[in-house]
C-alpha cells in the first residue's frame, strides 16, 4: 500500500527545499544506541549533509532542545524507560517548539497515532518497518510531507474526510500559511510568531480551517489533507 503524504512546498519543516548544501540538524531520542546509530545511517542516506544528535531519554532530549543549536527535526521514541509516551511528546514539543517531531514507535494502534497527532507530533513511523519503508518514510518527512502508517487509512480512529479541492482553493494565501504549520504540528503561538500576527488571529483562522475542510480538530486535519498540494507560501 502506499504510504500517505502531504505535499507541502513551503516551508519546509526540515529545510529540504532552501539548498541541498544547508546542514539539517535532527535530533533521534531513543534509548537504544544501536538503533540510533541504524538510523542515522539512514538518514545520512537521505540528506548526507544531516548532522544527527542523540538522547536516550526525554530528560536528554529536553537539555538537547533547549541547547543553542536550532534542530531541524526531532525523531521521538515514544517508549522510552521513565518518561515517556504521549506525555513526553507534549513536554518535547513545549521544548522544540519550531521544531517537527515525527513519532517512532513499534504500536501501530491508530488510537496512538491519534494521539500523537493531537499532542502536536506531525507524522509516525513504524519501527517494524523495513529499511525501503524507513527510507521512503524519512524522504517524506524530509521532503515537508506529513507521514501516517498506511494501515491507519480509513480505521474508525483516523476517519477519512476527503476535503473537496474547490473548499482548499477558497483558502487565503494566510490561511494556507496557517494550515502548513498546523500540519506540522506547530502550536498556535508559534504559528503567531513565525507569521507576525497575534495568536488570537491564528486561532481564528483555525477555527475558520476545521469548518472549510469539515473536521473537528486538528488530527482530522491531518488526515484530510494529507493528499492535497498546498502550494507555496
Amino acid at each position: 500500500m502506499e504510504s500517505v503524504g502531504l505535499s507541502l512546498a513551503k516551508p519546509c519543516p526540515v529545510r529540504m527545499g532552501q539548498g541541498a548544501q544547508q546542514q539539517l540538524n535532527v535530533l533521534l531520542v531513543d534509548d537504544h544506541a544501536l538503533f540510533r546509530d541504524g538510523l542515522a545511517l539512514l538518514l545520512r542516506e537521505v540528506a548526507p549533509d544531516v548532522k544527527v544528535f542523540h538522547a536516550g531519554s526525554i530528560e536528554q532530549a529536553l537539555r538537547q532542545a533547549q541547547a543553542a543549536v536550532a534542530l531541524d527535526l526531532v525523531l521521538l521514541d515514544l517508549t522510552l524507560p521513565g518518561l515517556g509516551g504521549v506525555e513526553g511528546l507534549r513536554l518535547l514539543r513545549d521544548a522544540a517548539e519550531a521544531a517537527p517531531i515525527v513519532v517512532l514507535s513499534a504500536n501501530g494502534d491508530p488510537a496512538m497515532v491519534r494521539q500523537c497527532i493531537e499532542a502536536g507530533a506531525m507524522g509516525y513511523i513504524l519501527k517494524t518497518s523495513d529499511s525501503r519503508t524507513m527510507i521512503a518514510a524519512l524522504r517524506r518527512v524530509f521532503g515537508g510531507a506529513v507521514y501516517l502508517p498506511p494501515a491507519t487509512e480509513g480505521t474508525a480512529a483516523l476517519p477519512e474526510r476527503t476535503a473537496p479541492h474547490a473548499a482548499v482553493a477558497s483558502l487565503t494565501p494566510r490561511q494556507r500559511e496557517v494550515l502548513r504549520r498546523l500540519v506540522h504540528g506547530k502550536p498556535n503561538k508559534v504559528i503567531a510568531r513565525e507569521l507576525g500576527i497575534h495568536e488570537t488571529t491564528v486561532k481564528s483562522h483555525v477555527t475558520v480551517l476545521l469548518q472549510v475542510l469539515g473536521v473537528q480538530n486538528r488530527t482530522e486535519a491531518v488526515v484530510a489533507v494529507r493528499h492535497l498540494d498546498l502550494g507555496s507560501a
